[in-house]
């Protein structure tokens, strides 16, 4: 029973971390009908971006290692989220009235365009993460050792779910954020600006996003430019298994795919974890379409 409630830890831990990045990607389609491929790569901005700050400014050193790795998640937030906006003014905006091909096509373009950009600016190689940023300490609940750096992820990743659930279901940029998703056209008749609420959502999506590559980077201590592919891939799968254009749905997603593929990795082989996500998924989609959650609540965001 001791692996079976480590791997369950660390199956949320990052199953909290696909279920951030399966956020951005059930706002946004939710809001706009797209799927937003290039949203894994902006998860790989927010982890080089985080790197470059530890590197350069040394947080941690005078805010002590907690503060300063909270206060760098914030400030990776704020950027990645401010890239987001701009490539949705750049890439999106225009396509708007569009066939969705074409918007596909632009999204699909600028993920290669964001890989590649990283690639020529810090290069090919993997890049590693400074090793001292948490104490590497464990704590010891009900007899099992769990690592500090897992404990934070899944604390920071619940607390920024709850924050989003909480901003979409009970203010009044929410309550447009929901309207814009039902119908633009109803929510420009109410006065609501829809190209408003259409930058809220691609600030928010890629700042959770951004917070995810982060706690990648220090988690796993090395990132590369590639790896927004596969995490965006996987937070894709979480999307639709909780049910795309679900908030709660997402959240779900992600976690159960965490737990199925850590306990997968455990009790069958670790080379199988990428073919048990993808066997899920084919599952979900012939048992149940639209998701978990996705039949009850699907047009709403």
């Amino acid at each position: 029973m001791e692996l079976f409630f480590q791997q369950l830890t660390n199956g949320l831990a990052i199953g909290g971390i696909y279920a951030l990045i399966a956020l951005g990607y059930t706002m946004v389609y939710g809001v706009m009908k797209l799927i937003n491929f290039a949203h894994g790569d902006l998860f790989t901005i927010g982890a080089y971006l985080g790197l470059t700050l530890l590197t350069s400014l040394g947080l941690s050193n005078y805010l002590g290692p907690v503060t300063g790795v909270l206060v760098l998640v914030v400030m990776i937030m704020v950027l990645v989220g401010i890239v987001g906006v701009l490539l949705e003014r750049v890439a999106y905006r225009p396509l708007r009235q569009a066939d969705r091909l074409s918007a596909v096509v632009s999204a699909l373009g600028a993920s290669i365009f964001f890989a590649n950009a990283l690639m020529l600016i810090y290069g090919a190689r993997f890049r590693v993460y400074p090793h001292n940023i948490l104490p590497k300490v464990s704590v010891n609940i009900m007899g099992l050792d769990i690592p500090l750096i897992r404990i934070l992820m899944l604390v920071a990743s619940l607390v920024l779910m709850a924050a989003l659930y909480f901003f979409v279901q009970k203010t009044k940029t929410g309550t447009a954020i929901r309207a814009a998703a039902i119908d633009q056209g109803a929510a420009k008749l109410m006065g609501i600006d829809v190209n408003k609420i259409i930058s809220i959502v691609f600030f928010i999506g890629p700042a959770l996003g951004g917070a995810a590559g982060v706690m990648v980077g220090m988690y796993y201590g090395q990132i590369n430019f590639t790896m927004g592919w596969v995490y965006g891939l996987k937070a894709f799968i979480a999307a639709v298994l909780g049910g795309i254009g679900n908030i709660p749905g997402a959240m779900l997603g992600g976690l159960l795919l965490g737990v199925i593929e850590a306990l997968g990795a455990a009790y069958i082989s670790i080379a199988w974890k990428d073919a048990i996500a993808f066997f899920v998924l084919i599952v979900i989609l012939i048992v149940r379409p639209t998701g978990i959650l996705g039949e009850r609540v699907a047009d709403k965001v």
